[in-house]
This record gives C-alpha cells, sequence and structure tokens, in this order.
C-alpha cells in the first residue's frame, strides 16, 4: 500500500468522525478523564517525590536526633511508697558516653536554645541564640558565607563570639560587613566571627523533622553558652527555693521543671544500614544512664521520610488504577461506538470495496477513525490534566510538577488504546463480503 492510498484512508476515516462531532465527543470522554488523571496524578507524585528528598536533604542523611522530654507532674503524698527515679536528663556527659559506646559516628551535634533580644543601633528583634560546637555545621549542612566559624580558643575559653544566620545579617548589618562587629543578645555583646549561606527550609521540615531556620537565628560556642548565659544542669540553692516555692502553690503536685542540659542532641552515623541497631544501643545507654527514667525521644528523620514516600506512592498507585479504569472504560466506549458505525456503514464498506478499495484500505479507514477519537480525546485529556495540577498546588498547596515524559506516556497509552479497540471493528468492517455488503439496506 502507498502512501497516498494510506493518507486517504485516514482522511476517510476522520471526515466521518468530524461528520458526528457530538458522537465523537461522548465516545472520547472515558479517554479525556483517564489520561487527565494519569497527567495529574504523575504530575502530583512527581512533586511530592521532589519534596520529600528537599526534605531528606534539610534533614540531613543518617541523623539521630535526641529530644529530651519532661514526665508528667506527680502527686506528693505521704503514703507514697515508691520515690520518683532521679534523672540528670540529657547532658554533655551522654555526649561524650555516645562518641566512647558507640562506633560509626562521623558526627555529633548538642545543642541549647534561648530565646532572647537581639539589639544593635537601635533595631531590635525577637530571636534565639543556639548553643552549638562546630559539628552542628555539618550535620545541618551548613557553609559560611564570609568569615569562619569556631576556633579552638575560642570554644574552650567560652569566648563572647557569635556566627549569625542570612536573616539575622539582612535585618542588623544591610549595608556593613558584619565580620568582627557587635551585637546585642540578651544582656551580653557577642563578637561576629562568621556568618552563614543562606538556607531555605519549608514549614513542614520544621515542624515534622524538628529542622530549624538556620537564617534567623545567633549561633554561639555552647561553652560560651554555659558559661554566659545559663547551665539547667547546674543545681543551685536559688533553685532549689523556687521549687520549693511551686510545689506548695501547686498544692502538693511535684513541679516537673526543665532539667536537661541539652534541648537536642543529633547523631550523625557514618553508615545508613546501622541506623537501627544504633537507634537501639543509644537508647539503652541512655536509660541506663537516666537511672531507668526514659525521659528522651528518639527521631529518624529518614525513616519518617521513607514510610511517608511509601504512603504516597501507595496512594499515587491506587490513582493510577483509577485511572487505568476510566482508560479502560474509554476504550470500551471506542469499540462500542465503532463496532455501531460498521453496522450503519454497511453499504458504503460495500460500494468501496466494489470499486477496487482492498481489506487493509478498509481497515486503515475505520483503525484511523478509533484511532482519531482516542488521540484527540488524549489532547484534550493532557490540557485537563495539567489545568487539574496547577489548580492542586495553588489549590490545595500541593507541589506539583508536570514533566514531558508524563505528557509522552499518556499519549502512547491513548495510542495503545485506540489500536487495541480499534482493531476489532475495523477488522470486522475489512472481513465483510462485499455482494453481502452491497445487499444490506
Amino acid at each position: 500500500m502507498d502512501l497516498q492510498r494510506v493518507i486517504f484512508n485516514f482522511l476517510l476515516g476522520t471526515e466521518a468522525l468530524l461528520a458526528n462531532k457530538t458522537r465523537a465527543f461522548l465516545t472520547s470522554l472515558g479517554i479525556i478523564f483517564g489520561t487527565g488523571a494519569v497527567i495529574a496524578m504523575l504530575s502530583v507524585g512527581a512533586g511530592t517525590e521532589e519534596e520529600i528528598l528537599k526534605q531528606m536533604k534539610e534533614a540531613g542523611s543518617n541523623n539521630i536526633i535526641i529530644k529530651p522530654k519532661l514526665p508528667k507532674a506527680k502527686e506528693s503524698t505521704e503514703t507514697e511508697t515508691e520515690k520518683p527515679r532521679y534523672s540528670p536528663g540529657l547532658t554533655l556527659s551522654d555526649v561524650q558516653n555516645i562518641a566512647a559506646t558507640l562506633p560509626g559516628v562521623t558526627a555529633m551535634s548538642p545543642e541549647i536554645e534561648y530565646e532572647t533580644v537581639f539589639l544593635r543601633e537601635g533595631i531590635k528583634m525577637n530571636g534565639k541564640i543556639i548553643g552549638v560546637e562546630n559539628d552542628y555545621f555539618e550535620v545541618a549542612n551548613l557553609s559560611s558565607e564570609s568569615g569562619s566559624f569556631f576556633s579552638k580558643r575560642q570554644t574552650e575559653f567560652a569566648e563572647p563570639v557569635c556566627i549569625i544566620g542570612e536573616g539575622i545579617r539582612a535585618r542588623f548589618f544591610p549595608n556593613s560587613k558584619p565580620v568582627g562587629s557587635y551585637i546585642k543578645c540578651g544582656a551580653i555583646w557577642l563578637k561576629v566571627v562568621g556568618v552563614l549561606g543562606e538556607k531555605n527550609v519549608s514549614e513542614k521540615s520544621q515542624t515534622n523533622l524538628s529542622i530549624r531556620n538556620d537564617n534567623q537565628n545567633v549561633y554561639i560556642p555552647i561553652q560560651t553558652f554555659l558559661s554566659r548565659y545559663s547551665d539547667r544542669a547546674r543545681i543551685t540553692r536559688s533553685k532549689i527555693e523556687k521549687a520549693l516555692e511551686e510545689q506548695q502553690e501547686n498544692d502538693g503536685k511535684v513541679p516537673v521543671s526543665n532539667y536537661h542540659q541539652l534541648d537536642r542532641l543529633v547523631v550523625k552515623i557514618e553508615d545508613s544500614k546501622a541506623m537501627g541497631a544504633s537507634t537501639d544501643v543509644i537508647k539503652r545507654l541512655l536509660v541506663r544512664r537516666h537511672n531507668r527514667v526514659e525521659d528522651f525521644e528518639l527521631i529518624i528523620p529518614e525513616t519518617l521520610l521513607k514510610q511517608e514516600q511509601r504512603t504516597k506512592q501507595l496512594f499515587n498507585l491506587v490513582l493510577g488504577l483509577i485511572a487505568s479504569i476510566s482508560l479502560l472504560v474509554g476504550g470500551i466506549g471506542i469499540m462500542n461506538i465503532m463496532l455501531a458505525s460498521v453496522m450503519e456503514r454497511i453499504r458504503e464498506i460495500g460500494l468501496r470495496q466494489s470499486i477496487g478499495a482492498t481489506r487493509n484500505d478498509i481497515l486503515l479507514q475505520f483503525l484511523a477513525e478509533a484511532l482519531s477519537i482516542s488521540l484527540a480525546g488524549g489532547v484534550v485529556g493532557v490540557l485537563l490534566g495539567i489545568g487539574v495540577a496547577l489548580g492542586i498546588e495553588k489549590g490545595a498547596g500541593v507541589h506539583t510538577i508536570v514533566q514531558p515524559a508524563a505528557v509522552i506516556l499518556s499519549f502512547s497509552v491513548c495510542l495503545g488504546v485506540g489500536l487495541v479497540f480499534g482493531i476489532f471493528p475495523a477488522r470486522k468492517a475489512a472481513m465483510r463480503d462485499p455482494v453481502e455488503s452491497l445487499r444490506h439496506d
């Protein structure tokens, strides 16, 4: 069959399709909705995948986060036989013990937070001072934009120095170099020795994965924090007196104030396969050191994200099955309409065969009609899917990515549906007896 005959038969098929636009549109609805669902599903899936990978990068790989928690206040009664167990809380001693006991630790980051007021040249803002060691910047994937990290002398001698985030720099040093300048944090003036590069962290990551917005914080050596600001592990007379007063004011309830020296501890493990075993070792070690009081919780961001990823992949699979059913229904609709079209045009088939049309010509004519319905529905479905994906992103706030591969896949599926469900009616038309077809009323 030469090219001219192929084009002629294809045009005959599309002409028959255009002759009844309403029927063609209704026939293609299944294809339209199925293709649109596939595009929207793949767009949501790609956006979710990118978001999860971004969160993994923000959280850092192979990190175990240890956060302190406070037990509930207990009634203090004379008949109570079992006294509450004493726990020193999460301290720097725990850090040293974990480092000495657990193999495969590449970095450890003890952290203490303190909310205060920042002041410089009449500009004031509320913010957080974070007491850290240099390992923090490695664990949090932070780089230095200018200046340097803390020196060994600054750390050992608890010098009043700080490293500021990009947001602090923009607020207090918009037109000057911050390194070497001073900023007042609470009651203490701190010398700026470094500025961190900007790092954008989503609100979802801050909430779910305990990740800070590093742009708005001031970082100081942890020894500086303990010496010049606060050390909750240090028991003083005033603390004891205050605790007794609180107990009297609270009707005999034993007050539970924050006794943990650290607000967070991040342990970075070298081998991701050892995460589960390392978590178990850390838990057992801390329970023993804290006098069998489990006043801490362990969080593995990578595990949480992988669980979320598996859940969303399962959800996308369900959506894919629903979209496949829509395409199947659309294909069955095409086959039914094409069978009806064959029955309506039996005399036309006989007439074409009588003037020289071959069975391949008839086959191609009806197959072209089925493909035209399928591909036209595919085009509209792709546009619908892109529109739905954009609507989901704007309306629901879910990140979506329309990938070219998704569009190509959708057209391929439409082409396959047209071929599979169009071939049977086309063969049925091509195999008819010309004489019988001409006699048909």
